[in-house]
This record gives C-alpha cells, structure tokens and sequence, in this order.
C-alpha cells in the first residue's frame, strides 16, 4: 500500500511491487508459526530504507494586474485588488524606501501575486519607462528589489521616393510616421515642406529606434539624411551637441527659421506700398502674411528675449522678441499668447509664443510677421542665409570621419556605427544609447 499525491487529493491505494508480496508472504507465514528463511528472511531482517522526502512544489501563483487610475493613491489600488490593511500598510512602508508614493501617476502598473491559498507573496510596481519595483513576503515583512528596465537603441537605415506626401513616402518606406516630422525639423533652414517638395524627391534616413525591455519604445534620433531636391541634393548629419551640419561641415541650423508656423499659403508678402484690405488705403506692409486656421501654434524664428507682449493698435495682439545682432522679430493678429509667457522671458528658436489670430486690423486668421534689424524693417523671407557657427578646425577630420561613416550607412554599403568610430553624441546617450544592465539598485533613493 502506498502514499500518492495527485492532483492536490491524497489518499491510499494498493500497490503491487515484489517487496510488498514478499512482506505479504512473510506475515502470512509467521501467522501460521512458521519459521522465514532464504531471501525472505533477508527481507525481513534488513533495517528499512529510510523513505525519501517529498520535494515541496513550487506554489502556483496567480497574478492579478492593474493600473493606478487618476485620484487613486497606491494603498487605495491595493485595496482594491482585495489586499487587507495590514498587508497594504507594510507594503507602502516598504516601497517608500524606493519610491515618492506621492508622485506616483495614472497608469502604473501593478500586480499582485497569490499562492494557491489565496495569500499575495509578491507584489510588483512598474513604472513606465524606468523599472520595476518587486516587494516579496519575507516572514512577516517585505522585502524589495529594484530593477532599470532594459533600454536598447539600433540604427537603421530607409530609403524612398515621394509620390504624394512625404509622411506617406517615409511609411512606405518602413519607418514610423513620426520620423517624418523630425526629419522636416532637421531640414527646415534648407526646406519648405510646405511648398519646395515634388514629386519624384528621393531621401535616405539613418536613425534610431528606442527599446525597452526589447520591446519598441520610440524614435531616437535622426543622425543622417540626404534629400534630393529640385536638382539639388541636402545633406545633414548630426554632431556635436546634437547639432547638424551639411558635407563640409557648415551649420544647417540658422539664425532664423524659414516661417514661424505650418501655414496653408502666403496671402500678402513684404512690401512697400500695398492696399491695405481693412482701410482701403495704399501704405507699407513691412510683414508676410500666413494664413493658417486659428489656433494654429506660432514659433519664435530665433532665441532671443521677450521684449512686448500685449495689445499693439493694429496689430491687435502682438509678442515681439529681441535677438542677437540688432534683430527684432514681431508677430501679430495673435489669438492668444502661450501660457505663462510675458516679457523678459528669454525664449529657444522654435519655442511656441503664440496662436494664430485675427485680432486688430484683420479680415480672418493669419500671422502678420514682421523683422526688424537695428530698426529698419527687412523682408523676413531673406533672413534664412544668416548662419550659425561651423564646426570648429580643431574637430572637422573628427566630422568628417564620422560623415563618411553615415554616408556609407545612408546608401546600405556598410552598418552605423562602426567599431572604430564612436556614435554622435547624444542628448538621450545616458538614457537610451547603452544598455542598462539588470539587476537591483544598492540605493533605494537611485530609483526615485
């Protein structure tokens, strides 16, 4: 007879093995008083076995997920997953060793872990983009273990020809959407992606694509591109300071953006005698006019600082900002202005000042843009040929050895980077250009 467990039910059943027929044989015979000899004997003279230990299985742990929903603290979400109070109590305690329970956002997932008695031996928080926190019963207490997510960038290369829309032509090509508006960012001193491209434009984009835990996390950074153009080919490849520069190591990046909006047409251009469409009178109009829908976000063309903010006759609502070299550039017929911006604000090229209006003087929504240099109006539609600086002598066989590494990659001839040329420097590099190894954080504040 013996023991087995199956299925989670115990019990007894018979089983037919050579010992227990011989034991039977025994007992049988020492009933009937007569004597065991031979192999039986042996049997029945010999100490017993000891009997093996059962191992213990591993407990089968359900898991139950949630996210942290808006207004919900982590004790409330715990709670709600049927932890009881004193569980929740010395499981926040703990996780406050690691975490700020305070700033804790929408959306963060949980996971309570359950053995087959219904007891939670395991929790887990996981915050996106960063790592997970796992909490294990221990005695009567928890403990905790940290861990960064795994993060990963790799390069890769895509080619095409536009036959309609430059978003279309780049998901045609097998890259994500979003790697078209950051390439009409890199490009945007050399092009109007509202108006300069055609059809039958090729480009080739080198860029990254971010991982976490293996998984797509993103778009990284463009490192490269060549676009053909009209005839004219427009190289950009990224440097210093996540900088970009053209084959000969001259700054794409000017002083002004082309235009301070995504507008659908120029309605009225710089000029010195226009009939005014609200007075009905010949006088200057020292602006181009963009038409866009209201709402539309307008840009500051340069870095500079706010130097007017406010209504400007008119002009209605109106921000005007002071540059380097004299430059002062005004936007006017604003719906409103960004939030928290007033004057003295120091603002970055690019920077969203305003919306698009019809404010003052004006027949629908357009921005009025305006440039002044040491106080004469100029035609703001010529500022795009003013410079930046090039990279330094001191670092240009440094670019140009990394550009002919990039061209090389552009054209699918060889794989970026390298290994004797290091990647671009990055403003992401400490975050995502290496992988973080696994493993727990000996300081609980590192996680924070």
């Amino acid at each position: 007879m013996e023991w087995f467990p199956e299925g989670g039910n115990r019990f007894w059943r018979w089983g037919v093995t050579l010992p227990g027929i011989v034991l039977l044989l025994a007992g049988l015979a020492l009933r009937d008083g007569a004597a065991v000899s031979g192999p039986a004997a042996d049997l029945l003279m010999a100490e017993p076995a000891a009997a093996a230990a059962p191992e213990a299985a591993a407990p089968l742990l359900a898991r139950h997920e949630r996210e942290l929903r808006p207004g919900e603290t982590l004790s409330g979400a715990l709670a709600a997953m049927g932890l009881d109070r004193d569980l929740i109590h010395d499981a926040c305690n703990t996780a406050a060793r690691w975490l700020d329970l305070r700033r804790l956002r929408p959306g963060v997932r949980l996971a309570a872990h359950r053995d087959s008695e219904e007891a939670v031996q395991k929790l887990e928080i996981a915050l996106d983009g960063k790592g997970v926190l796992a909490l294990e019963r221990a005695a009567e207490s928890w403990e905790g273990v940290w861990r960064d997510y795994e993060r990963t960038t790799a390069t890769r290369a895509v080619r095409g020809e536009l036959d309609g829309g430059f978003e279309a032509a780049v998901v045609r090509a097998g890259a994500p959407a979003d790697l078209a508006y950051a390439v009409a960012e890199v490009l945007q001193w050399d092009l109007d992606f509202n108006r300069d491209l055609q059809r039958g434009d090729t480009f080739e984009i080198l860029f990254e694509e971010r991982f976490v835990e293996g998984d797509p996390a993103g778009l990284g950074e463009v490192l490269a591109v060549r676009y053909r153009n009209r005839g004219r080919s427009i190289e950009a490849y990224r440097f210093a300071q996540g900088a970009y520069y053209d084959a000969e190591g001259r700054p794409l990046q000017k002083m002004f953006l082309r235009a301070p909006l995504q507008y659908t047409r120029i309605s009225s251009r710089f000029s010195g005698r226009r009939l005014h469409p609200v007075l009905k009178v010949h006088r200057p109009h020292y602006g181009v006019d963009y038409a866009a829908p209201k709402g539309t976000p307008v840009r500051v063309t340069a870095a500079g600082v706010v130097s007017f903010l406010g209504w400007d006759g008119g002009g209605g609502q109106t921000v005007k900002v002071r540059h380097p070299n004299g430059y002062l550039t005004a936007y006017l017929h604003l719906f409103h202005y960004a939030a928290g911006l007033k004057a003295g604000d120091r603002v970055r090229q690019g920077e969203v000042i305003g919306y698009v209006g019809a404010t003052g003087l004006a027949t629908g929504p357009h921005l009025d843009y305006r440039v002044q240099q040491h106080g004469r109006w100029i035609d703001p539609q010529r500022l795009g040929s003013v410079p930046a600086d090039p990279v330094p002598t001191t670092r240009l066989a440094e670019y140009q050895q990394l550009r002919d590494a990039m061209r090389a990659s552009l054209t699918g001839d060889a794989p970026f980077p390298p290994p004797a040329i290091p990647a671009p420097e990055s403003r992401l590099a400490a975050a995502t250009a290496l992988p973080v190894e696994r493993g727990t954080v000996s300081d609980p504040a590192a996680a924070r």
